[in-house]
This record gives C-alpha cells, sequence and structure tokens, in this order.
C-alpha cells in the first residue's frame, strides 16, 4: 500500500547527500585559496613592475644641474574653474567691452586699423625676425645628382 523504506536507507541517503556537501565546499574552499594566491602573487608583480618604472623616470638626480626658480608661479587667469555665476559673469564683461569697442569711433571708420593699432601697443615688440620659407611649402628643393651610367651612350643612328 504505502512505500516501505526503512528509516535505516533514507538516513543513509542524507549521509550521502551531507559528504556530497562537504565535498564540494572543501573544492571551493581549496578554488578560493589558490585564486587568492593567484591574486597576490600578480599583485606584487604589478607594484614590482610599477616600482621598477617610477625608477626610471626618476629625474630628481637631474635638479641639481637645473638653474633654480627665483619667482613662483603664479596661476594664469584662465586657470580659473568656470562655473555657472562666473561664466555668467564673463559674459556680461565681455559683451559689455564688445560694445564699447563696436561704439569706438576710430573703429567704425577702418576696424582693421583700430585692432592693428591696439595689437601694437598691447603686444610686446620682438627683435627676432622670423625666418624666411621657401614658397613651396617651406622645404629648400634639392638638386637630384645624376651618376654617369659606366656604358657609353653612342649618338649614332
Amino acid at each position: 500500500m504505502g512505500k516501505t523504506s526503512s528509516r535505516s536507507e533514507s538516513s543513509a541517503r542524507s549521509d550521502a547527500k551531507f559528504e556530497k556537501k562537504l565535498q564540494f565546499y572543501a573544492k571551493v574552499r581549496d578554488t578560493v585559496a589558490s585564486l587568492s594566491v593567484q591574486k597576490a602573487i600578480s599583485k606584487k608583480k604589478k607594484v614590482r613592475s610599477r616600482r621598477r618604472k617610477l625608477k626610471a623616470y626618476d629625474l630628481s638626480s637631474l635638479s641639481e644641474f637645473l638653474p633654480e626658480l627665483k619667482t613662483p608661479r603664479q596661476p594664469t587667469p584662465t586657470e580659473f574653474k568656470l562655473n555657472r555665476k562666473s561664466r555668467q559673469n564673463l559674459v556680461l564683461k565681455e559683451s559689455s567691452q564688445l560694445r564699447t569697442v563696436l561704439n569706438h569711433p576710430t573703429f567704425q571708420s577702418d576696424p582693421l586699423a583700430a585692432i592693428h593699432q591696439h595689437l601694437q601697443s598691447t603686444q610686446p615688440v620682438t627683435d627676432e625676425k622670423p625666418a624666411r620659407k621657401n614658397a613651396k611649402g617651406g622645404k629648400k628643393a634639392k638638386k637630384k645628382k645624376y651618376k654617369a651610367s659606366p656604358r657609353l651612350h653612342s649618338m649614332e643612328i
């Protein structure tokens, strides 16, 4: 009528399942341990190679040959961070400057001359003259020299 299984068979089966679980957990534990060892080894290799690279790029020994800077560098005004408010202030300031320039009588009479005169007064004077470039793209033309062929060419027909 019903299933006739003894209690000893079901306990043996549950014991087998439990042993199988224990074996699985042991395998997982071994795998995790081996992976962590491999990860530690690769990390040591990366650190070692990084140290070698840093040694290769260490230029502190050259600092004794460089001249000392007397004045510290001051940040230029273009290096500041533009947020919404400062950008809006900058746009207002530049637009008012543009309006002033456009309404100036010298600019209205001859814009290019006004710009040229402004640049002459604001830009530093350079004493050196720029090197002249060749008209054919900036490189000097090389003349090809042909070697005389070893055999004689006769001009007879």
